[in-house]
Formats: C-alpha cells, structure tokens, sequence
C-alpha cells in the first residue's frame, strides 16, 4: 500500500519572511501510519521546492501511489484541489483525499467546487486516516466508507458526511516520522539554522472570534512535557535543528506543564543546542511574570503576542478581554527577562480608518516591541464573525484569505490606500529600529538575532515577496493607481454550503434561545481570566462547544 502526501505549493508572503517552515502535518501522519504497519510512504514539498504542476504530476506519476493526500489551509484551498486534480489526471485509480481546517470545516463547498476529490478527512487526521488506508487496502473502500468516522464525500449528486470522529486522545502515543522531510530546506532566516514546528498541545479552551483552532481541536489536551522534549532531542541530535516553534495556540496556558517542559529542557542541556519561539498572551506573560528568567534559560527567545489592536473598542471585538495597558506591561516583563517581542496588530476591518491605523504605529513605537506586524484581517469564512460580517465580505477568492491581502474594505478608504497606510506603519517602524535598535542595543546573541530579524525583512523587500507587493504592483504611495489586488471575482460560496451555513444558523438560535431560559457558566475567551485552567480540564472538552 502506497501512500503520497503533497504539500501544495501556495506562497502569500507572510510568515515565509522568517524562512522556509517544515509541513509538520506529513511527519505527524506518516508517523501514525507507521505505527499502524504502512511503510510505503512518500512526501512531495510542492510549497517549499515550488513546484510547477508538470513536476508535480510527474512525480505522483513516478511513484504510481494507491492513495494521494493533501492538506490546505484557507488560502492554499485552490492549489490542493489542483494537486489532486493532477493526480486523477496521472494515477486515475489512486483514492485523492484532502484534509486541514478549511475542507474540514467548508467540505460541502470543496466538494461542490472539486469532485474530482474522492473523500475529505474532518478534524484531526492520524486515527481518521489510519482507518481510511486500511479500509482502501483491505478493498473495503468505497463499499464501507459510511462506516468510516470523520469523512465526507459525494454519492452521486449528494454530499455526505459521515459522523464526527473523536479526537485523539492519547497525544502521547503520537510518534512522528521527521524524517520523512527535507531537513537542509527548512532554515530559519534570522539565525540561519535549520527550523522546526513540534505540537505541544492541541486545541484552546478559549473562544476569540476570529479563530478556528478552537472549533477544529475540539478539546484541549496536553502532552506529556518529557514526551515533547524527547521530540526535540530528537529533532536536534538527528536533524541538526537549531530553532523551534511551538505549534501550539497558546502553549502556556496550562502552566505546570509549560514549567515541566522549561525545567526538562534545561535538564539535558538542550538550551545550548537549540533556541526557541511562542505565541502566547499578554495575560500569560503578567501571570508568569517570576517566570520568565526560567523560560529564558530554558532557551525561549522569541514571544509573539496576541496584542491585536490598540485601541479598546477592537479587543473588546475580538472577544479578548484584555486591557491596552496589559500590553504595555507585558511587553516591558519581557523586555526585562531579554525575550525578544513581537507585536501582533490586526488591521483592515470594515470600520478601520487612517486615524486607527496611525494609532497602531504610535502604540507601536511607545510600546516599543523588538518586531511589529500588521496582519489584514482575514475573516475565516468558519468563523462566527465571517457570519456576523454578512454581505460586507465581498470577496469569496480563498486563495487571498492570507492575512496580507486587504478582504475587507473599510468604510472609510479602499483597499489600496489600507494597504499603502500599512506599508508606511512598516516602513516607519523598521526603518527606525534598523538606524537605531538592532545595531546598538546589546552584544552577542541579542545583536546577531535582532540583525538577522533586520535581514529577513531586507531580503523580502528586495525581492518583493513581502506582502506579495510584487505580485500586485506596489512600488509605495506614488504606485496606488496601479495596484492590482487580483482578486477572482468568479469565486462565490456554493449553494450547498451556503445551505448549510443557514441551517447551523438556525440551530445555533435555537440553542441560544434554550440557553437564555437557565444559567449559564461565564467562560472567559482567549486573552481573558486570571485563573490557571484546573488540571482536570486537560481532557475534556471545553465547556464552549
């Protein structure tokens, strides 16, 4: 039994600034089909190896595989579907399946737009796929595939989906095939060393509405800290990787573990050997406060922050329930333990303006980060402030649902002018820490990370792929009447996912209507509460779903 995994070749511009990440998706599912006896595994890196079409379906050809999967992210929805419209076009009797958040959660819309995919995996994939390849081998497939938990696939004109799988309970027995990659090709640009993405947890017990990770996890579990430390040994003595960051959406939340791993890793003396990053919130940061030298000599460098917005009103949208003066806090805490801040601001929503904009730059340089990011807002078309957004979402083209493409259009500018106010935020920001942060403040580790961070973003601005500026003509504001944003404008929600989202409409107002008639608990949301999660809630669902 054959089984190729494709990872499709889909560039933004985005986060591809820092380096080039490894898919672990393919050495997390390879590993649980190992595990399960199939060792005729093979993996294509479209993405990183930027592969054409022809190359890709010579590949698939060359391998003549029994199964093809792939996976997608929002915006890399259209490149999966190709890959395995190639693969039907050159293995014809291979079983196409996809899977990832977006087919997930829009599998009535995939299907709709793609039929050519035979079955698409919803929720986490090791122990769904398992039972699908063994099904396909053991030529249960397709006569017992409603048998099958967590797919969904077309019978004639009908669109079916099985029942929900349950999640993966036992994180622990989850042993990932790392070398199924291409290690020499994964590198991180600010220090030049290879980089890694290992899981710590899965899910979030938090409810921010503009997330998904919530809904797709499902629960939240955590893994045995030494367990996830045996994987980075691993990744560092066979695979010479010298950055991580945790997949994970807030790997601190559950803080006796979080120090476990810290005190592990600095057990073996792994902080010497590897350097790593997070993202976490800002309440984290002021709760651990007497922590952070130790996840400093643990080898954390790098905090991502979900600051979102400077101004009140916006933090208050996005259900984070935390205060602008936190921020700051957090931000100084940091400072002081010699981890490395970046700020993460969203912008471009549809009552954003020049005065908004501006005030994230000036919170910006008086909060004084070591890196700052403006990232669109992208307004998942699974997330519950997509329904709230209604028809001021104008652009259903996923392929630019990428967090640097401006979806929205404010009220109060169009797309461009966002586009060009955010290019200045940038603009006026590094330009003042390249001429008089990066080169001055501090020695030896310091100087060379903050230059390297200095180099990434130099290289991406040379080469145009910072933002896709490139791709859509902008030289800066002399440029704005050129701007071409590309946007297909043939791409709509189909009907039959449109459907759908009405009916988890009405049932959510049902349920909202029988939830008004009693009490209920108050759960805070991702950023809010003081309170440590108790131990007990590791494995159970989060009480929001």
């Amino acid at each position: 039994m054959r089984v190729v995994l494709v990872h499709p070749n889909y560039h933004s511009g985005g986060a591809e600034i820092a380096g080039s990440w490894p898919p672990a998706w393919a050495a997390y599912l390879a590993g649980s089909l190992r595990a399960a006896g199939y060792h005729d595994i093979h993996f294509i890196d479209a993405m990183t190896n930027d592969l054409s079409d022809k190359a890709i379906g010579e590949q698939i050809a060359a391998l003549a595989p029994d199964a093809v999967g792939c996976t997608a992210i929002t915006p890399s929805i259209y490149q999966a579907e190709r890959v395995l419209e190639i693969a039907k076009d050159v293995c014809p009797d291979a079983v196409r399946i996809l899977g990832g958040v977006h087919a997930t959660f829009m599998y009535k819309q995939v299907l709709a737009e793609a039929p050519w995919i035979d079955v698409i995996v919803r929720g986490e994939g090791e122990e769904i796929l398992v039972a699908l390849i063994t099904a396909i081998e053991e030529d249960r497939w397709p006569a017992e595939r409603d048998a099958i938990a967590g797919l969904a696939f077309r019978n004639g004109e009908r669109i079916v989906a099985t029942q929900a799988a349950p999640t993966v309970k036992n994180l622990d027995a989850i042993d990932p095939d790392w070398s199924l990659l291409e290690w020499s090709k994964y590198t991180y640009v600010p220090l030049g060393v290879r980089v890694a993405i290992p899981n710590m947890a899965r899910g979030c017990p938090f409810t921010c509405s503009f997330c998904s990770q919530w809904k797709f996890w499902r629960d939240y579990r955590v893994r045995d800290p030494k367990k996830v430390v045996d994987e980075i040994e691993t990744l560092v003595r066979d695979h010479q990787v010298g950055f991580f960051i945790l997949a994970d959406e807030e790997p601190t939340i559950n803080r006796k573990k979080f120090i476990a791993f810290c005190e592990e890793l600095i057990a073996r003396g792994l902080p010497d050997r590897v350097k790593w990053g997070i993202n976490t919130r800002v309440t984290d940061i002021l709760r651990d406060a007497e922590l952070l030298p130790l996840y400093r000599r643990a080898g954390l460098v790098h905090v991502s922050l979900g600051t979102e917005a400077a101004a009140q009103l916006r933090l208050d949208r996005f259900n984070k329930e935390t205060k602008i003066e936190d921020n700051r806090r957090a931000i100084e805490l940091l400072r002081q333990a010699d981890i490395f801040i970046e700020a993460q601001f969203i912008v471009g929503l549809e009552n954003e303006t020049a005065e908004t904009l501006e005030e994230t730059y000036r919170m910006a340089r008086d909060w004084d980060p070591d890196l700052a990011n403006w990232a669109m807002y992208t307004p998942w078309p699974f997330s519950s402030l997509f329904q709230e957004l209604g028809d001021k979402v104008e652009v259903f083209d996923f392929s630019k649902y990428n967090f640097v493409t401006p979806i929205m259009k404010p009220e109060a500018m169009d797309r461009t002018e966002l586009l060009d106010r955010v290019m200045n935020n940038y603009r006026r920001f590094y330009i003042r820490k390249a001429l008089f942060h990066y080169p001055w403040r501090g020695t030896g580790f310091r100087r060379r990370y903050l230059l390297g961070c200095l180099k990434a973003f130099l290289k991406a601005g040379f080469q145009r792929t910072f933002y896709d500026l490139g791709k859509v003509n902008y030289w800066g504001p002399q440029s704005k009447k050129s701007v071409d944003f590309h946007f297909d404008k043939t791409r709509r929600i189909a009907p039959a996912q449109t459907a759908d989202w009405e009916a988890a409409a009405e049932r959510a107002a049902r349920f909202r209507t029988a939830r008004a008639a009693k009490p209920t608990l108050n759960v805070k949301t991702c950023g809010g509460g003081d309170q440590q999660l108790p131990e007990k809630t590791e494995s159970q669902p989060a009480s929001v779903i």
